[in-house]
């Protein structure tokens, strides 16, 4: 049996994590809501293209960006706050913020940077208001597992379903400390570059490399443990959710939709 650790270790390209909707009835679909989001020509329109027609009039093209992004979104929100309900509402203020200082957006980043780094500090500025930021501002780098990748988890051997495999994995994630698993989702889950990430949660590159070498080596101790095998997908961000965001916030924009599906 392949071991989980390896799989972290010898893969190639993104990992295909924090995808929500497993076991909420929220209708699960195989659909990706960023490819729902490229109708008839639009597929073709960089970001910044999109950006300009929208502040050029075209309102209701902002919904291209939406779908684009909502996985990223959802990803790095849940990642800080480890709560889906929260996450969601993060995306959606966040959308809200960057369609109202569109003016603001510079080219000299790209656009899914800026995004992101909105949808950070949203999901930031939650967790201290609600002091969950109080285990990361005491933790310092040499600190052992977080008590959640120390609990005992499901034995793998008798874990026949990929959805158990998926959730496996999925604490695993959660377990990390809060400093590891934004670093880590960014840059294993959503491919983002050292750099990218490093720009989105204003720390520098070092500190990016750093992190992300931890969390690898946190991972792999606990995984070590439970002898599992790679799940495929976790918290997907399906349609149905992605559908529900874009609706929330072109309301709260008086925007009318492109009903793009």
């Amino acid at each position: 049996m392949t071991g989980l650790c390896t799989f972290l270790r010898e893969r190639s390209g993104p990992l295909p994590l924090y995808i929500e909707g497993e076991g909420e009835g929220e209708g699960m679909t195989d659909i990706d809501p960023r490819a729902a989001a490229e109708g008839p020509g639009r597929e073709a329109l960089p970001d910044e293209e999109v950006v300009r027609r929208v502040r050029a009039g075209e309102g209701a093209l902002f919904e291209v960006l939406m779908r684009r992004y909502n996985q990223r979104l959802y990803r790095v929100a849940r990642a800080i706050l480890r709560d889906e309900s929260e996450a969601e509402d993060v995306m959606q203020q966040a959308y809200v913020n960057a369609f109202v200082h569109l003016d603001q957006f510079a080219d000299r980043a790209r656009f899914a940077t800026w995004l992101t780094k909105i949808a950070v500090y949203e999901a930031l500025a939650r967790a201290r208001r609600r002091g969950r930021l109080t285990e990361m501002d005491a933790m310092t780098e040499t600190n052992d597992l977080n008590p959640a990748l120390r609990a005992a988890g499901p034995d793998p051997e008798q874990q026949a379903l990929t959805g158990e495999l998926r959730r496996l994995l999925e604490s695993a994630v959660d377990g990390l400390p809060p400093r590891y698993r934004s670093v880590f989702v960014l840059r294993e889950v959503e491919g983002l570059s050292t750099e990218e990430t490093s720009e989105c949660l204003d720390i520098s590159p070092e500190t990016v490399r750093t992190r992300l070498l931890r969390a690898r080596a946190f991972l792999r101790a606990w995984l070590l443990e439970q002898a599992g095998v790679a799940a495929p997908e976790a918290f997907s961000f399906h349609l149905s959710r992605c559908d529900r965001v874009v609706a929330t916030v072109f309301e709260r924009l008086r925007l009318p939709s492109l009903r793009i599906h």
